[in-house]
């Protein structure tokens, strides 16, 4: 589900509130390989299937960082914005990542806006908590306090 804002004020208005759930996607070997391929971190509990069996985790699990990156696949299918002249990721103000990830586990993103500010030149500064949920499990894999700048036309 996608919530939509037009404009600074539409920001300022769900400021506090949640904002809905991405899609699932699946977590795959392969996902997770290309990640390690990406970054170099290949350690075995990321891309030995085998050695991973008798890990602590009992199969491969993703990367903390990877389920950060998903993060910028989530969002865009929360939060929809329009009339954009430019909008750019900012940083974050708070990562953790509270349970791993394993292969084949289904995840998703649900947003919260903690906080909109005002910017110059018609912009907004929206701070978006992302929980990337996995499913069947009571911790998430992440959560991240995501900053976004946003400027409209």
């Amino acid at each position: 589900m996608t919530m939509t804002f037009r404009k600074p004020a539409d920001f300022f208005a769900m400021a506090g509130q949640p904002l809905g759930a991405s899609e699932w996607i699946t977590v795959e070997q392969d996902r997770i390989d290309l990640f390690a391929d990406a970054t170099g971190d290949h350690q075995w509990i990321h891309v030995d299937p085998e050695r991973a069996k008798s890990g602590p985790f009992g199969a491969c699990i993703a990367h903390g960082y990877l389920s950060l990156s998903l993060v910028n696949l989530f969002l865009p299918q929360v939060v929809g914005v329009e009339n954009l002249k430019m909008g750019v990721n900012y940083g974050c103000d708070r990562i953790r990542f509270p349970a791993p990830v394993p292969v084949g586990a289904r995840i998703r993103g649900v947003c919260e806006l903690l906080r909109a500010e005002p910017m110059d030149g018609n912009g907004v500064q929206a701070t978006v908590r992302v929980t990337v949920e996995i499913e069947g499990s009571t911790k998430p894999g992440c959560v991240a306090d995501t900053i976004s700048r946003y400027f409209f036309a």
